[in-house]
């Protein structure tokens, strides 16, 4: 069983602990250097003493580990302490820092965090402890998304979406805590399955996700990362929608300026004007990435493939989607009409909100037409109905046009009637002539 935690809701809290005490974690470094051969105990000390020598001038001993200042120094290389990193890591996690917490083991880790299984002391709960990976500490930009998505999730509290507690600093790591949901992801299911998912299955998990992002879009935020990774599913059959990391404001015109011309998203589910890199990105994407998870589901494709994310994306812009029941003919006609609105790529042709979709999902569900699709499609198919009529008028017209214009003397009957009578009488004279000769 896959087990996982990510995202926030419920109460957003900061709170600094600066006088949290030292790690040992150059201890641990320095016992294992030496235990591989890779140093001598005098190097270790050598090293060591340099930094204490430099004084209040130097660079915060605490933004330098001892790993670092033994690189630094030529007695390892950055190669050497990467292959230390999983035993380095199992004497020492930055998560045991946390106060509060009793880490139990590692979740799982990603570009952007490692997450860790943890039980809150207080309260005597298993919760999931997020931290924010050691290269990016300094980083201006990646601390502040890393809070930006604790005060997204904040301020959401729905069944739907997996919950927030906490949100802090502890000396040098930055952290928040989460609701821990045990069970697997929609991606799980896609490929250990190695089949499509029913459709039954898919609206079950579908209606509940997009119950969640209605939420979301009620209190005025964007995911902007649906995806199958991001859609966990409880042992109860719950569906949670997970990772806020990418979520922004609507009404966070800063933020969208700061983004402009930048693509923010998964290449397989990002919408057209994410990849644009436009700023007035809305609602509207996220309900183009769901229909690209759902078309994923039922079909057990990505909507576009490629040989690198340039290639798909270029696919989201330009490419003709494959009809889904083309690839799963099981499918019904009013689900395959609700993929191909929500992926509509001029997002005026969409749903322009997540009730609609709920509205038509949930009909589907039980067996009805989608109203609101079948709307967007009778539409359409009135525009291109109204552009044939146009053109058949203008074909009258022109053909009345030219039945109406004055005829040529070539175009008139008798024209071509006496010219017959002169050709008939032709022929007789010739032959009168013949037979007079003979």
């Amino acid at each position: 069983m896959y087990l996982f935690a990510f995202g926030l809701r419920g109460v957003y809290r900061i709170h600094t602990m600066a006088t949290v005490a030292e790690t040992n974690l150059d201890s641990v470094v320095g016992k294992l250097v030496v235990e591989q051969g890779l140093a001598s105990p005098e190097d270790v000390q050598e090293v060591l003493s340099k930094s204490q020598k430099k004084g209040p001038a130097a660079e915060d001993p605490s933004q330098q580990s001892l790993s670092d200042m033994l690189v630094a120094n030529g007695i390892v290389t950055e190669r050497q302490i990467e292959r230390l990193m999983p035993r380095i890591e199992k004497y020492h996690s930055p998560a045991q820092q946390i106060p509060g917490f009793k880490i139990i083991h590692r979740l799982g880790a990603g570009a952007m965090a490692t997450v860790y299984l943890a039980r809150q002391l207080s309260l005597d709960r298993l919760v999931a402890v997020k931290i924010l990976p050691r290269k990016y500490m300094e980083n201006a930009q990646f601390i502040e998304r890393f809070y930006a998505e604790g005060r997204a999730a904040a301020k959401l509290n729905h069944p739907n979406i997996v919950g927030a507690l906490d949100v802090g600093q502890a000396g040098k790591y930055h952290y928040f805590v989460m609701e821990y949901v045990k069970g697997r992801t929609v991606y799980d299911d896609i490929t250990d399955n190695k089949s499509p998912c029913s459709e039954e299955e898919a609206l079950d998990i579908i209606v509940q996700v997009a119950r969640a992002l209605d939420h979301a879009h009620g209190a005025g935020f964007i995911h902007r990362d649906v995806k199958p990774k991001n859609i966990m599913i409880t042992s109860s059959l719950v569906v949670k929608l997970a990772d806020m990391g990418l979520a922004r404001a609507v009404s966070d015109r800063e933020a969208a300026e700061a983004e402009k011309g930048k693509a923010y998203g998964t290449p397989y589910y990002i919408s057209p004007e994410q990849i644009r890199g436009e700023i007035d990105v809305d609602f509207r994407a996220d309900i183009y990435s769901l229909g690209c998870t759902l078309y994923h589901m039922v079909t057990g494709h990505v909507p576009f493939e490629g040989p690198n994310p340039s290639a798909v994306m270029h696919k989201h812009l330009k490419a003709r989607l494959t009809p889904a029941d083309r690839l799963n003919p099981a499918l019904s006609l009013g689900l395959c009409e609700i993929i191909e609105v929500c992926m509509a790529r001029d997002r005026d042709k969409r749903y322009q909100n997540t009730t609609d979709l709920l509205s038509d999902l949930e009909a589907v569900k039980n067996g009805e037409p989608p109203a609101q699709a079948r709307k967007k499609f009778d539409l359409a198919s009135l525009a291109s109905l109204k552009d044939t009529a146009a053109i058949d008028v203008s074909q009258m017209q022109a053909v009345a046009a030219a039945d109406a214009a004055p005829k040529t003397f070539i175009e008139q009957p008798l024209f071509w009637v006496a010219m017959i009578g002169w050709a008939v009488a032709l022929v007789l004279g010739v032959v009168t002539l013949i037979n007079a000769t003979r």
